[in-house]
């Protein structure tokens, strides 16, 4: 993990976080705070007026972009322009992590899936309102990774195809792969990495990461790999495998029973010192 001498902030990449709502404020905190960690060089947290100041509370390390707000407490459609003005900047951006569903989300999310040229992992309720977009594959001109767990990949699919969703959690991700032209990282015991040609069954993690946030550090993780120009599937491999056996280090420290989110962020510093592939 050694870098050169002559690195600075820019080398490492940039990562923006769209999220959060009223009441929904750790969620993109939580990413944000994992992509520092993952060694993103810059990370920026764009999220509505109102939570802000609380957003900004939880880590001086990174910046935030101040967005329009809807009655509703999510983002105004307004913001949309605001979130492209801000991730064009950036190497990579993730959206999601306590957003909410509604009609200013989902312009903020098309106006980024339709940008060629964009980096952008989509987790939690960006999914969400991804699921009722039903005709994003054909409107999609980011390079995209999508973080399903299985609830919202049934949401996903359902949307999208007529047919059953697949049993078997590899072929049902290739199938959203290969048909969506998307990477696919479909969460869960053996987490399956794949862009619907290539395949990687995770076997990190535990259960005691089944709490509330960690999907939302994985995001971040999986978005500071790619800010450090890795390709798509490989930051969704590297990122799913760090961010588990940061999992099994918390759960060494804490246990099972007592692990939360913050223990995988605090963690992921002695997976990285043991991973060596970046």
């Amino acid at each position: 993990m050694e870098r050169a001498a002559d690195s600075h902030k820019g080398t490492f990449g940039t990562v923006l976080v769209v999220g959060g709502s009223y009441g929904m404020a750790g969620a993109p905190a939580l990413a944000a705070s994992a992509a520092l960690r993952s060694g993103a060089g810059l990370v920026r947290v764009a999220v509505v007026n109102d939570i802000l100041p609380t957003v900004a509370s939880f880590n001086p390390c990174y910046t935030t972009v101040p967005l329009g707000e809807a009655d509703d407490g999510m983002l105004s459609a307004r913001a949309a322009g605001a979130v492209l003005e801000a991730a064009r900047d950036c190497d990579a951006v993730a959206i999601g992590p306590g957003l909410g569903v509604g009609a200013g989300p989902q312009e903020v999310l098309r106006g980024l899936i339709t940008t060629a040229g964009m980096k952008i992992v989509i987790d939690a309720d960006g999914l969400n309102n991804l699921s009722q977009m039903h005709h994003w594959p054909d409107i999609k001109k980011a390079s995209v990774v999508v973080t399903p767990h299985p609830g919202e990949m049934k949401r996903l699919w359902t949307g999208l195809f007529r047919e059953p969703m697949p049993d078997d959690k590899a072929q049902a991700a290739g199938l959203l792969a290969q048909r969506c032209g998307v990477v696919a990282v479909l969460k869960g015991a053996g987490s399956v990495v794949t862009d619907g040609k290539k395949y990687y069954v995770n076997e990190t993690g535990n259960a005691g990461m089944a709490t509330g946030g960690t999907g939302d550090v994985l995001t971040g993780v999986i978005a500071a790999m790619i800010g450090q120009k890795l390709e798509l599937f490989e930051a969704g491999v590297l990122g799913t495998y760090v961010h588990g056996l940061a999992g099994d280090i918390a759960e060494i420290k804490y246990g099972q029973v007592s692990l939360i989110a913050t223990d995988v962020i605090a963690c992921l510093a002695d997976a990285f010192k043991q991973t060596t592939t970046i």
